[in-house]
Order: structure tokens, then sequence, then C-alpha cells
């Protein structure tokens, strides 16, 4: 019995408490509502101004940073991994079972397109003709050879886009290549030990390559250019020819990009090739899987040192709001003391300037958002910006962006309160008479 009247009355303490905070949430709402209406316009759209800002740097510069190291990524991926890639095993040089493989991956109804490669190394020897001695030093370049099927490998990575001289090859483009933009001085003057390029190459001439002993004189078709070294430091052959000059008859491939339709997920397409026994012959990788752990450690990096940036806008906006809270509450302390001396609780004058500085963040982070998502990514996404390795892009997704104005609406909040409680502790009679 008396555990219930205990209960009876904590049950009414707390109802009333409860009526009490929700009078005092609804005057200071009101009272912050007539003071930001009474404001002076300019200082608003300053203050949001600032608030907008704050947030866009908490967004931007880290999707900026995150973007570079992500735009190099998806460069990979869509240019030459593709969704999932097939390579040999740890101690073989090539794919075993690859037309078996092959055969499986035309047959699943998720893949969009494949290309098989044969991958070797090559000497690739320019103004070969022009060299007096054969104990000279020729102009050559030892690089990677690939041999492609020019439609697959453009299905899968759009290569004949990339061809800035020249054209793309063809299927029965015998004794043609394509040479990496990186392979030649023309597109990268550059020397170093171990790093040479072609001096007097180019397109429509011929060139000499050998391979495995093979020696066989080519002309140049065309020349390939993109943000991918191991793209632009290749040269590309007709699949049918490569392979015979590797001397490849067991048709045993060293690469299969897959390419699949939108909206399948590439652990769906790995599983199926491990459950028809394909892991015990190839390595069956995601892009997520293959990505090398150095390019997602950069982008935790840059993460991080774009978090670091965004923190000290956040806190340049906290006192901001600080500054502006403080000075609104000095320059009115009398009519803060007049509420007192009526009887407003000091709290609905604290939650009055909450509001108040809440107000500021929910209007600059609403209009942040709105840029970002609707001119900012759109933006970049169509009009990459131009690093000398990736097309940068800004990474924003809704849950990070979220995160940040969260934080930005904590940092406003505590901001808000401090000034507002230093004045309205203040003696009530002090602040009437302006003491």
């Amino acid at each position: 019995m008396i555990a219930f009247r205990l209960f009876n009355r904590f049950q009414k303490y707390f109802r009333k408490r409860v009526t009490e905070s929700q009078k005092a949430i609804s005057i200071g709402f009101y009272l912050a509502q007539r003071q930001v209406r009474r404001s002076s316009k300019w200082t608003t759209v300053l203050i949001i101004f600032v608030m907008t800002l704050t947030f866009l740097n908490l967004v931007v510069i880290s999707g900026i940073l995150v973007g570079l190291i992500e735009g190099a990524s998806v460069a990979v991926k869509s240019q030459y991994m593709a969704d999932v890639i097939v390579t040999p095993l740890a101690d073989k040089k090539n794919i075993e079972e690859s037309p078996a493989i092959i055969a499986t991956i035309k047959t699943l109804p998720w893949v969009e397109s494949m290309s098989a490669r044969y991958t070797a190394g090559v000497e690739v020897e320019a103004n070969y003709k022009e060299r007096i001695k054969s104990s000279d030093r020729g102009d050559t370049v030892t690089t990677n050879g690939k041999g492609i099927d020019p439609i697959a490998e453009d299905a899968v990575t759009n290569l004949s886009k990339y061809i800035i001289e020249g054209s793309y090859l063809e299927p029965g483009d015998y004794d043609q290549i394509l040479v990496g933009s990186l392979l030649l001085r023309k597109y990268f003057d550059y020397e170093a030990p171990g790093f040479s390029t072609l001096k007097y190459a180019k397109v429509g001439e011929k060139v000499r390559i050998t391979i495995n002993d093979q020696i066989r004189d080519v002309t140049i078709k065309g020349i390939v250019k993109t943000k991918v070294d191991e793209i632009s430091r290749s040269v590309f052959f007709v699949d049918t020819q490569f392979r015979s000059l590797i001397g490849r008859n067991d048709y045993s491939v060293n690469e299969i990009a897959i390419k699949l339709k939108p909206g399948t997920s590439p652990q769906l397409v790995k599983n199926a090739l491990i459950e028809n026994g394909y892991g015990d012959h190839a390595k069956i990788q995601t892009y997520e899987d293959a990505e090398p752990k150095f390019v997602k450690d950069l982008k935790s990096t840059f993460a991080l040192l774009g978090n670091v940036i965004g923190s000290i806008g956040l806190a340049v906006a906290s006192i901001t709001i600080f500054i502006v809270i403080f000075i609104n509450a000095i320059t009115r302390r009398k009519f803060i003391g007049i509420l007192k001396g009526i009887g407003i609780h000091s709290s609905v004058i604290e939650y009055a300037y909450i509001f108040q500085s809440l107000f500021y963040a929910l209007s600059g982070t609403i209009l942040g958002m709105l840029i970002v998502f609707l001119v900012l990514k759109p933006f970049f996404a169509a009009h990459p910006i131009n690093f000398p390795f990736s097309d940068g892009i800004l990474v924003a997704t809704l849950a990070g962006t979220m995160t940040r104005a969260g934080l930005l609406f904590i940092a406003t909040l505590i901001a808000g309160y401090i000034p507002a409680r230093i004045v309205v502790k203040q003696n009530t009679l002090d602040a009437i008479l302006g003491r």
C-alpha cells in the first residue's frame, strides 16, 4: 500500500515536471521566433551564410579528398578490372581450365560482357632500322603486352574511348598494335632508371617487338591514354596473334574481366563460379576484394585529413554562434531582467537562445545539403577535377552528411546555451537597472 502511494506521488510529480518543461519549451520557442523576426535581416542572412559555409567545409573538403582516391579507384574498375576479376593462382602463370571458366561465365544471367586477356612481357624497339651496330643501345622499352579480343574488351572497358591518336583495333588487325601513352616521350617526357620511353615511335610507323625470343615488326595503329597505369603502360595486340607469339596453345588466359548488369551484386557471380569448383583453378575476386590495401588506406587517411580540416571550420562556427548569442544577450540584458521579474523562469530564456542558435544551424544545414546534392555532386560527376593521376569526384553519402549535420547541431547547441546561461545567471535587479 505504501509503495502504491509512493508510485502515485512520483507519477504526479513526473507529470507536473513534464508539463512545466513543455510550457518552458513552448514559451522559449515563441520568444526565439519573435527574436529572429525582429532582428536585422542582413545579420540573420550573414549568420546563416557562415553556417552554410561551415557545413560545406565539413562535407565538401572531406568529400573531395576522398574523391581524389575514389576517382582513381573508379577508373581502375571501369577501365580495367570491371566488377569481377579472375586471375591465376599465386603459384601459377595462367588461369587453369580457362575455356571451361569462360564458357560458364557466358551462361550466367547476371553477366553483361566479359573480356579474356593474354599477358606477357614485351620489348618494344622504335627506330630500329637506324641502329648501325647490333650492340648499340636502341630506342626500347620493356613493358606488358596484352592480347585482347577488341570487341569484347571494348564492351567491358570502353577502351576505344581512350584512343587519342590513330584508331582502335579491329579483330583482323594482325601486325598492328595499340601503345599506351606513358611509353611515348611525346606524351610523357620523363626518364628515370627502369622507366624509359620511346622517343621516335608514332602512329603509322613500324616498331620491332620481342616476345619470348620471337621477333616481329608491327605497326602502331593507335595511342591509348588513360589515368590507369596498367593500361597506359601496356601494348595491346589482337588476341589470336598474341597467343601464337607467346606459344599459348592451350587457350589458358591470364585475366578475365567480367562486367555485370546494373544492380547485380558481384558477390553473386563470385559465389557462382566458386560453387562450380573454379576456385581451385583460379583466383576469383570482386573489385572490392582485389582493390590494393594501400588504396583503402589512402581513402581512410584522406577522410581523416578532411575531418581534421572540417573540425577547424566547426570550431569557427561554434565561436561565431557563441559571439552572436552572447552579444545579443548582453544587449538585451534589461529585457531579460524584465522577463525574469515578471516570473518567466530562466530556463525559458535559455531555451529561447538555444532555439535561436538551432534555427541558424538548421537553415545553414538545409541550404548546404541542397548545394551538395543538387549542385556540387552532379557537377563534379559530370566535370571531374583533373588531377594528374585521377579524375576527382565528390564523395558525399547521405549517412555521412547527416552525421556531420548532427555534429554541427551539437556544437551549435552548446555554443548557444553557454552565453545564454552566463547572462541569465546575472542578478535580476542589476539586469533591469543595467548595472
